[in-house]
């Protein structure tokens, strides 16, 4: 049986090298990534037993470094067409990830994501290139409207099977959410989030199949310790309807609910201000960008699903 000091040891040098990115963009001054690798490499060295150093070593530092400082720019800017620089990066990570038990709940939200990255490489093709004026330089190509981002997570998402578990746990979530007064339909936000496994941990945090940051967990009255209810697929539901319903009565549209679900209703909130907006159409391009791939994700899961739009969702009544 692995020892405990040895399984603190590994998550906190994978820990290091994901969050490394998605930290950095909290930060007044951002850290130099390539000293980050450089720390955790030291680390790896000094602690870590020698077939996971072996697994790190096997890496290419660069493909790292770079997913890492593009994962910054992500996480932070609002221009979709650059998350497609992440694929080959997160696809070089992922199999480390998986390889070992301490560090797959990351590998599990970092799969959930991997079409965010190809959606965004399909959107770069499928835009007409930029007409080149004489003595300037290319102009970049648009970020894509809320419509394009629809048509194409449509199509992906249609031939999808069933994710494992999801016949189970669904019907039980659904009497949950239509218990917390929200549409039942929405139980799927959990497919696009984890794929309805409870052991995703995100870079940032958020844990469990609606990947629930800390503190909104705690509004919510589940506890973190010494068990961490966010994992337990039930009470998560509970808190996670809860949080939508109370979205949606701030929002009063389950497009904008469901994008500060994912951002943050202070985000959504001043966009709408900034813009001057009432819709979720108005202010696409302008939220971040994996907020942009977020919300036509869910929709075109719910669609597939349940044969619904996400807009026409009917509240059960109280």
């Amino acid at each position: 049986m692995r020892c405990v000091k040895s399984s603190v040891k590994i998550t906190a040098i994978f820990s290091l090298l994901i969050v490394a990115g998605g930290l950095a963009s909290a930060q007044t001054n951002d850290p130099d990534v390539g000293d980050m690798l450089d720390a955790a490499q030291q680390f790896a060295q000094d602690n870590l037993d020698p077939d996971v150093l072996q697994a790190l070593q096997n890496v290419d530092r660069d493909k790292v470094e770079d997913f890492l400082n593009h994962y910054q720019d992500y996480l932070r800017g609002d221009y979709v067409l650059d998350v497609a620089q992440l694929k080959d990066g997160a696809n070089a990570i992922l199999p480390l990830l998986d390889a070992h038990e301490e560090t797959q709940p990351y590998a599990v939200w970092l799969r959930s994501r991997l079409d965010y990255f190809e959606v965004a490489d399909e959107l770069t093709s499928a835009l007409p290139p930029p007409k080149p004026e004489p003595g300037k330089p290319l102009p970049p190509l648009p970020n894509p409207p809320f419509k394009a981002e629809q048509e194409i997570w449509i199509k992906k998402v249609a031939p999808r099977p069933w994710p494992k578990g999801a016949a189970e746990i669904v019907p039980k979530m659904k009497t949950i959410f239509a218990g917390e007064h929200v549409p039942p339909q929405l139980v799927w936000l959990a497919e696009v989030e984890s794929g309805f496994d409870a052991r995703a941990r995100s870079p940032a945090g958020a844990t469990g199949m609606f990947q629930l940051m800390p503190a909104t967990a705690r509004r919510f009255g589940l506890s973190l310790w010494p068990r961490d209810q966010r994992r337990q697929s039930e009470v998560a539901a509970v808190a996670a309807a809860k949080y939508l319903r109370e979205l949606h009565q701030q929002f009063g549209d389950w497009r904008l609910a469901v994008a500060a679900y994912n951002c943050g209703a202070k985000v959504v909130q001043k966009s709408l201000d900034r813009h001057h907006a009432s819709s979720y159409d108005q202010i696409a391009v302008h939220l971040p960008a994996e907020t942009q791939m977020y919300v036509p994700k869910v929709e075109a899961t719910i669609l597939h699903r349940e044969g619904l739009d996400l807009e026409k969702l009917k509240t059960p009544a109280a």
